[in-house]
């Protein structure tokens, strides 16, 4: 079962980022904490939506946290998911599946032009699953971040 995320879920939507942090092995930048995530999910303003995947027993067995991104050039939102996980001892069961369809589904019915996503070019279960979907590599993008200290020099700097 797949359902909307609310603020009761906030500590296990928390457990589950630094435990795909772990996967990812980067849990020392996982930094965000359960009130950030209430903020940025629930808050006067948000900026995030998450859904849950529960088993049978409804359990939680993984999330999905993403946000609205704007293509100018089709002139309409799509989904951008950030953060795609099903627990270890749940994967296989269709959860990673059913949260993906779900996401497809609201772009679908909004008329979003695109679901994407970035995945680690070493997770080849995970890129072997969402080219199972249909979901094609972007190989011509290059992603840039600015973070931390230069994220903050730059910001600080005057034009």
């Amino acid at each position: 079962m797949i359902r909307t995320a609310t603020p009761a879920d906030i500590p296990v939507i928390h457990a589950m980022v630094r435990e795909l942090a772990e996967y990812e092995k980067c849990l020392d930048d996982a930094k965000a904490t359960e009130e950030q995530l209430h903020e940025a999910l629930f808050g006067e303003h948000p900026a995030a939506f998450a859904h849950i995947a529960e088993t049978d027993d409804g359990e939680p067995a993984g999330f999905a946290l993403w946000f609205l991104n704007f293509s100018t050039w089709r002139g309409v939102h799509g989904i951008y998911l950030e953060d795609l996980y099903v627990r270890p001892d749940r994967r296989g069961g269709g959860h990673g599946k059913a949260l993906l369809t779900e996401l497809a589904r609201i772009c679908v019915e909004r008329g979003y032009g695109r679901l994407e996503w970035s995945v680690l070019n070493w997770n080849t279960p995970s890129i072997a699953f969402y080219e199972s979907l249909g979901a094609r590599p972007q190989d011509e993008w290059t992603v840039y971040r600015l973070a931390d200290e230069a994220l903050g020099k730059l910001g600080a700097a005057t034009s």
